[in-house]
C-alpha cells in the first residue's frame, strides 16, 4: 500500500525550480515520460527496454519518449507522442502530474522528464522496431537506497563518471540516465 497520493505528486512536483532550467541551446531537446500506475494499491513505474535495432543505448532500460519535433506543441507533447509511437498508449490515456527540469546527456541530449498517470489496466502495442519489452517497478522498490548505488563508470573514451546502478529486477538493469532522472524524481516525492 502507499500513502502517497496523486495530489500528494501533482503538489511535490509543482515545487520544482524551473529556474534551475539547464539553458544549452545546442544539445537536442527531448523528453521522456515517467508513466506511474496504481496496481493493487501500489504505485509502480513503467519501464521499456530499447530494441537492438535502434540508433542509441541499445538493449537498455528506458522510459518511452525522444527527441522534440517541431509539431509537437511543447516538450510534454514530445513525451505523449513518443509514448504512443513506442508502446501504443493514447495520451488521451495519459494524465500529466507535472514535470522536471531538464537534464544533460552524454549522448547531446537536453532531457524533460514528464511525470504522467497511466490508468491500470492499460493496453500495449509495442513498436518492435524501438522497443524489446514493456515492464514495471513497484515506486518502493525503486525508492528503497538498497536496491541501488553510485559508481565509476569507464566511458568509451576513457573518462570516468559516476553512474548510478539498480540492482537488477526481475531480470532487468535500470542505469544511467534513466536512473539518474528517476532517482532525482524519488528525491523530490519522497523528501
Amino acid at each position: 500500500m502507499t500513502t502517497l497520493t496523486e495530489q500528494d505528486i501533482i503538489q511535490k512536483l509543482s515545487k520544482v525550480d524551473e529556474m534551475a532550467e539547464i539553458k544549452d541551446d545546442h544539445r537536442i531537446k527531448a523528453a521522456v515520460l515517467i508513466p506511474l500506475f496504481l496496481k493493487n494499491e501500489s504505485w509502480n513505474v513503467l519501464f521499456t527496454r530499447r530494441s537492438q535495432t535502434v540508433q542509441d543505448h541499445k538493449g537498455q532500460v528506458s522510459f518511452p519518449g525522444g527527441s522534440f519535433e517541431w509539431l509537437d506543441k511543447d516538450l510534454e507533447a514530445t513525451a505523449l507522442r513518443e509514448t504512443e509511437e513506442e508502446i501504443g498508449i493514447s495520451p488521451e490515456l495519459i494524465k500529466i502530474l507535472g514535470r522536471m527540469n531538464p537534464f544533460a546527456s552524454i549522448s547531446n541530449y537536453l532531457i524533460t522528464p514528464v511525470v504522467g498517470l497511466l490508468e491500470y489496466p492499460y493496453k500495449i502495442k509495442i513498436a518492435v522496431e524501438e522497443v524489446d519489452k514493456v515492464f514495471s517497478i513497484p515506486l518502493n522498490w525503486l525508492a528503497d537506497k538498497r536496491n541501488y548505488e553510485e559508481r565509476d563508470y569507464m566511458r568509451s573514451n576513457n573518462s570516468i563518471e559516476k553512474v548510478i546502478f539498480y540492482q537488477e529486477y526481475e531480470g532487468e538493469l535500470v542505469w544511467g540516465i534513466t536512473a539518474r532522472i528517476l532517482t532525482r524524481v524519488l528525491g523530490l516525492l519522497f523528501d
